[in-house]
């Protein structure tokens, strides 16, 4: 008899879940284009049927299903999102991009750091730095206006886009050391151990996923020997054969993933692209549910631990500890005062945050509540922050653009070379072909 109710538990989870998806997909186009989005409508159809509300969902903040699927999540996105950054092409005109991940994100690190240090008396230093790392990623999916509208500067438009689907496979190496090496982490592990096993075999598994998954669409596909239906799946399996080697070998299936998209992209090219468009999808499917498991499972019971502390926390991080960093960053490169403040305020903590939330509650059980507590507060802060306001800003912001016009905004209006967007929403949108943008006619 229990396991009869535990099943049929199980089953009424999954038929919540399978509503809120239909949800979103019946209202998909009219939240393509307004102030609300698909992540703040998961967010809050989870907290409704969490145990703040309802308590429809009984699954425990540290189970496993949230971590398989959250690490699931992130291992497809990451591969995603490495596969769809052109290399040769971002080596050519990489200045905002390079400022922004090799100057503004060790600065944001140490930014939100300090902030961490300032407002949390007990936090060692190990604490407010894995808080920091936790928060530093960006998601530029929960804003998705800002990397697809074609009235803004394609310049702005793809900083954000590579900023975003390269820093959180940036972040995964500081993460694992900093927390081999965290005060009650277990027996602290040197870093170089740490780089030799979680990072090595990580990188040896994912160039080893890349190079299969790239040759299977390159040189079996050339010949014709692979259908249609089965190269859509390509993507997906070496994604999947990425992670599960480098967890296999003792090493990080993220880093496995990260670098597998890498290969897989640069081998693969145009036809690694086409076969993309199934990974994207699940990657947009299992966003999706990790955001409405994310709001279920671990936002609310975090809101009733949410002090004056953890709020004040959140808004630094998602405001000085984030446009300070880009604004230095981006010294020197004649952005205009608009820019800066537009590069700034958009760099929302999304998915990245969260499965690094849950990784670090599943591996450092010595570490502070707080940590998660400000972590997940400041991803809810940031998703209804950054979703309500992209339009209204990439509106405002578009205008000037227009306004300035070539000559007022040089440095803008240079061109720059067209990144495949997060889930390809450029391609869905149905926006005008994006080489083509330019100053919004007067």
């Amino acid at each position: 008899m229990p396991d009869v109710i535990a099943s049929s538990h199980v089953g009424w989870e999954l038929a919540t879940v399978a509503l809120a998806l239909l949800l979103v997909a019946a209202v998909s186009r009219a939240l393509d284009t307004g102030p609300v989005t698909p992540a703040i409508v998961m967010v809050a159809v989870g907290l409704l049927v969490g145990p703040l509300v309802l308590s429809d969902v009984d699954v425990g903040p540290t189970s496993v299903t949230v971590r398989l699927l959250a690490e699931a999540t992130l291992g497809v996105v990451l591969f995603s999102d490495a596969s769809r950054i052109d290399l040769r092409a971002l080596r050519r005109e990489s200045s905002v991009p390079a400022r922004l991940l090799g100057v503004g994100l060790p600065l944001t690190i140490v930014a939100g750091t300090l902030g961490a240090l300032a407002l949390f008396g007990s936090f060692s230093l190990s604490d407010a730095l894995i808080l920091a790392v936790i928060l530093a990623p960006t998601d530029a999916g929960l804003g998705s206006a800002v990397v697809t509208d074609a009235r803004l500067p394609q310049r702005v438009r793809q900083s954000l886009n590579v900023e975003s689907g390269l820093n959180d496979g940036i972040c995964v190496p500081v993460l694992l050391v900093v927390l081999a090496t965290a005060s009650g982490a277990g027996e602290p592990a040197h870093p170089g151990q740490v780089i030799a096993e979680e990072i090595g075999y990580g990188l040896l598994a994912g160039v080893a996923a890349g190079c299969v998954s790239g040759a299977v669409v390159r040189l079996a596909g050339a010949r014709g020997m692979v259908d249609d239906r089965w190269r859509a799946i390509v993507p997906v399996a070496g994604a999947a054969l990425a992670y599960g080697a480098a967890v296999g070998l003792g090493g990080s299936g993220f880093i496995g993933a990260f670098v597998a998209g890498t290969v897989y992209g640069a081998i693969a090219r145009a036809e690694g692209a086409a076969a993309m468009d199934y990974t994207e999808e699940t990657g947009a499917l299992l966003n999706a549910v990790t955001f409405f498991m994310f709001g279920a499972v671990l936002l609310g019971p975090a809101l009733e631990h949410v002090s004056w502390q953890v709020a004040l926390y959140a808004v630094v991080s998602l405001t000085v500890a984030r446009m300070v960093p880009v604004a230095i960053a981006l010294y020197g490169t004649r952005a205009r005062a608009p820019t800066v403040a537009f590069l700034g305020w958009f760099g929302p903590r999304g998915l990245a945050s969260i499965v690094f939330a849950v990784v670090v509650a599943d591996t450092h059980r010595a570490a502070p509540p707080t940590i998660l507590t400000a972590a997940y507060f400041t991803v809810f802060v940031s998703v209804m922050a950054h979703g309500l306001s992209a339009a209204p800003l990439v509106g405002r912001y578009a205008s000037w653009f227009g306004s300035a016009g070539p000559e007022g905004a040089a440095m803008e209006a240079a061109e720059a070379h067209e990144h495949a967007a997060r889930y390809g929403a450029v391609r869905r949108r149905g926006h005008r072909p994006l080489e083509q943008s330019g100053p919004a006619p007067r």
